[in-house]
């Protein structure tokens, strides 16, 4: 087949046209590893590349995109390679040309920024990247521009906005959809083609994520504007783990039998996705061979779901937590840790006693310093339901991935507990199971700001949620650093992040205090002096020598060796802490009580007198 010389967007209007199939797949199973960056092989193995491109033609592909999908800066820059954009694309597009000759189109493929990793709703930098791969790959000398694998409408737009003025080119516009017929950012594909055809491209479509059966369904439901050509390039069906290989199921015939489904469809320009190889492809030209493209005939669509908000219900009313109670008078977080075992008699009376002291919230570490505990969101929920205590949960990094954070919070929302602590967490060899794996897919930073997301209405990829969230977010503070000033900045960023209040380590001078007032007087969130009262002398000189950056004055040290362990040693650290406490007054309306080793009638006490002292200070 010898291709005519007349533009993509023209030879789309009465012909088939038969596209490629993966590259990195095809790669991997050709013996490059996963974790290499296969556009930098543009660059260090252009042969290989080439025979790749080469072995498409050959198989009957007159649509060949270039190695380019991830060439854009942030994904470069993964690999050191972000000050090699230009010429990675440019050298991209002469591989490709070298390969076909001017046998076939030579498209400049462009990647999602967002695809791939969790969705970030402000596009920071997106136009700038978009706009400096485009130019690279325009003047390298495309035949067209290919914007692949978009899980979000918004974004693609966004890229069209950018690419569209550049260039004359004619642009493919794909959606990549985890949903049959619905984007990730909630769009149906009718209304999502809409757009994109009145932002300028010239084809739309789908590729990626779903296989032959599901991209079928998907465009069987969804109307493709007039006069406008329709791309499809499905995976070879779902992505599986065999013998330690990856694979795909879908077999070259199976594609065949599809390729005539698509065309039935209307579909002008077919080709594959992750999984498919050369023989998917020929398999494919084949059945295709000398057929006429079929016309499009649109479904007739609910309208009124095309017009359904995203976002169709408010949170439910959520009760007056602890950042609006601070506002206009002191208040008491009282930390309790979850038991280590399946007796939960004493945490329940813990609960229970520190609900009668007045405590406004009751916080519940998750799995602290990596030492396995009772699950927090089921204690939150039996207390919530037992004592009418308010929960504040912790939700650290470390132990569930993002699904599993998700569905946490979910679940969170479902039960009514709106109040978290965002934490790192202990890395696991440090806890009880040394051999657990830590996650930390993301830092504190993004699960602040995605928690966030979830208050707006939209899941962590960005999908709509039907309802907001009410979720309050704290993130934690430790000033016992040597750099301060580097605490402070990291601080600073979980408030930009969106943190609602923030909560401390423990403290125990008055200078430490008084740092931190002066250092966050700046931040117009509230934050709660962490206190943790001492339990015995060995306790104190344990915090003093073994704990960075704790330092107990000379005089409560002191004090604490009066005292054997025991009911009196406690009762002089319930005393220091009733110091720390009325100095913390002076300078901030939150504090939180740490119950060390499960004391909880040290908190209670504690609880109380700043109750009165605050009752005090009211009358005053």
């Amino acid at each position: 087949m010898t291709m005519p010389k007349e533009s993509l967007k023209t030879y789309l209007k009465d012909h088939l046209l038969i596209g490629d199939g993966a590259m990195a797949t095809w790669l991997y199973q050709l013996g490059i590893p996963i974790g290499v960056c296969y556009e930098e092989l543009n660059l260090s193995n252009p042969e290989l590349i080439r025979a790749v491109h080469r072995s498409y033609y050959e198989a009957g592909a007159r649509f060949i995109q270039t190695n380019t999908y991830g060439a854009h800066r942030d994904a470069l820059a993964r690999h050191g390679l972000q000050d090699k954009v230009t010429r990675i694309n440019r050298v991209a597009v002469q591989v490709a040309r070298e390969a076909v000759k001017d046998d076939a189109y030579v498209v400049g493929g462009i990647g999602s920024i967002n695809a791939g990793r969790v969705r970030d709703v402000r596009m920071q930098n997106y136009r700038e990247q978009f706009e400096e791969q485009a130019a690279a790959l325009l003047m390298g000398g495309v035949d067209a521009i290919l914007l692949e694998t978009f899980l979000d409408l918004d974004e693609l737009l966004l890229a069209l906005d950018v690419i569209r003025p550049l260039t004359d080119v004619p642009i493919v516009a794909q959606l990549a959809t985890i949903e049959v017929g619905r984007t990730r950012d909630g769009h149906t594909l009718t209304r999502a083609f809409a757009e994109l055809k009145k932002a300028g491209a010239d084809v739309v479509g789908l590729n990626c994520r779903l296989g032959p059966a599901e991209i079928l369904r998907s465009i069987e439901n969804a109307v493709v504007p007039e006069d406008t050509p329709l791309s499809v390039f499905p995976n070879a069906g779902r992505l599986a783990m065999s013998d330690g290989q990856y694979s795909y199921a879908s077999v070259p015939q199976y594609f065949g039998e599809n390729a005539l489904r698509f065309r039935a469809q209307g579909a002008r320009l077919i080709g594959g996705c992750c999984g498919t190889t050369p023989e998917h492809i020929r398999v494919m030209a084949q059945v295709l061979a000398e057929r006429e493209p079929l016309p499009r005939v649109n479904p007739v669509v609910d309208t009124q779901e095309e017009a359904e908000p995203l976002i169709r219900i408010d949170p439910p009313a959520r009760k007056q937590g602890i950042v609006e109670t601070v506002a206009h008078r002191h208040t008491v977080i009282v930390e309790l840790d979850p038991p280590r075992d399946l007796d939960t008699e004493k945490f329940l009376r813990g609960t229970a006693a520190l609900q009668d002291a007045g405590a406004d919230a009751i916080t519940l570490a998750d799995n602290s310093l990596a030492t396995t505990r009772m699950s927090n969101m089921a204690l939150g929920s039996i207390m919530k339901a037992k004592f009418g205590a308010e929960p504040l949960l912790h939700i650290a990094c470390r132990d569930r991935n993002l699904i599993g954070q998700q569905s946490h919070l979910m679940g969170l929302h479902a039960l009514g507990i709106n109040q978290v602590l965002v934490v790192t967490g202990d890395p696991a060899r440090f806890g009880d199971l040394p051999g657990a794996s830590s996650v930390f897919d993301v830092s504190s930073f993004d699960l602040i700001r995605m928690i966030k997301q979830l208050n707006e209405g939209y899941s962590f990829s960005g999908k709509p949620l039907k309802q907001r969230a009410n979720f309050v977010v704290g993130a934690a503070f430790n000033p016992h650093v040597r750099q301060f000033d580097a605490a402070l900045r990291r601080l600073e960023k979980k408030v930009e992040a969106g943190a609602d209040f923030i909560m401390t380590q423990p403290l125990y001078d008055r200078e430490s205090i008084e740092r931190i007032y002066e250092g966050t007087r700046h931040l117009d969130i509230p934050i709660f002096i962490g206190i943790m009262p001492l339990t015995s002398s060995r306790n104190a000189e344990f915090l003093h020598n073994e704990v960075p950056g704790i330092r107990l004055s000379d005089e409560a040290r002191t004090r604490m060796r009066r005292y054997e362990p025991g009911e009196e040693a406690r009762r002089e650290g319930v005393a220091i802490a009733r110091e720390l406490v009325d100095i913390a007054m002076e300078y901030f309306k939150g504090i939180y009580l740490i119950t060390p080793f499960f004391y909880y009638e040290m908190t209670v006490e504690l609880t109380r007198y700043i109750r009165d002292r605050s009752r005090v200070v009211l009358q005053k």
